[in-house]
């Protein structure tokens, strides 16, 4: 008997003193504002839960790409990850939507305003798929960059551009406008425009810096492509894991992380495309009858993507807030 009390005891002297530690990792180099901001809710969750949730980040792709931190979130070697476009819709199509090439041009402002009016439609298609959401990050508007100079969308074809391996809309892009893809990791880019495996690639200005592309590309081209975002998701069974009475505490710490990024994201993009003026990156321009074949585009690629990568339903509910 004083054994099983004695055996008891130590048990809940274990379960007084266990750890959640959330391991989760991101492409988002150290020293970024996001990089940054997931090391204040580190410490504030460890602050507010005294200790018994933490949060171990992986930064810079240490992890591997986004296809390869998913899958090991699937598997349990990791509870979560910062995930942009392509692997967010590898777990929601729908979210997709929201990066259909030509429809904001160059208002992120409204961008950001209908994510988050869209954000509980979408929250509900992560939880059906096993994952939580603790908030959708604005990364920017996307640009194309090159190594060649390219002033109108017809100068486009024949160039060797990048295309995330395994992404459905860009694909679908790239069809419709008669380009030369090259599919890649995303980490292998920089490499692959240093030996001229790529001339050309695509990301918002945060992106095209941190990643270090700003040092092998001569072009920007001004003439946004679409509208980038990110979501912090943890599997669900990882999400059940943190003790109930912490899961509160867990959500707003994340909002405002997420909320901090957001607003420093804003000016980052601001300063990244500054910097690439006067490191002496060439803007271009397209004409303005591009426009109507961007929109022309636009049409074509979702009829080949709507009840496919995304569901009819988001797609109504984005064209009904882009009219609102």
């Amino acid at each position: 008997m004083k054994r099983i009390l004695l055996i008891g005891s130590l048990l809940c002297t274990f379960s007084l003193y266990a750890e959640t530690i959330l391991k989760v990792a991101t492409l988002a180099p150290e020293g970024t504002n996001w990089a940054d901001a997931l090391k204040k809710l580190s410490k504030e969750l460890s602050e507010k839960t005294n200790g018994e949730v933490k949060l171990k980040m992986y930064f810079g792709g240490s992890q591997g790409d986004e296809p390869d931190v998913l899958r090991k979130v699937r598997v349990g070697q990791l509870h979560g990850g910062i995930f942009t476009g392509k692997t967010l819709g590898d777990v929601n199509g729908d979210v997709r939507v929201m990066e259909l090439p030509f429809t904001f041009d160059s208002d992120r402002a409204k961008a950001l305003k209908i994510m988050i009016e869209m954000a509980p439609f979408f929250e509900i298609g992560f939880e059906k798929n096993q994952f939580t959401n603790l908030g959708f990050f604005e990364i920017g508007i996307v640009y194309f960059v090159s190594q060649k100079k390219t002033e109108n969308i017809e100068m486009l074809k024949g160039l060797k551009i990048w295309q995330w391996e395994g992404d459905d809309l860009v694909t679908a892009l790239i069809k419709e406008m008669n380009l030369v893809s090259v599919p890649l990791p995303l980490p292998d880019v920089l490499s692959s425009l240093t030996t001229g495996v790529v001339e050309a690639a695509y990301a918002p200005p945060i992106g095209i810096v941190a990643l270090q592309w700003n040092t092998k590309i001569k072009f920007v081209v001004d003439f946004p492509l679409s509208y980038s975002i990110g979501a912090f998701l943890l599997s669900n069974k990882a999400w059940q894991s943190i003790p109930v009475k912490y899961q509160q505490i867990v959500k707003d710490a994340a909002k405002k992380c997420v909320e901090m990024a957001n607003n420093n994201t804003i000016q980052d993009n601001i300063e990244a495309l500054a910097a690439m003026k006067s490191q002496g990156v060439q803007f271009l321009k397209f004409p303005e009858k591009d426009t109507k074949i961007a929109k022309d585009l636009r049409v074509k690629i979702i009829a080949k993507l709507k009840g496919k990568l995304f569901s009819p339903e988001a797609l109504s509910k984005l064209e009904k807030n882009l009219k609102g």
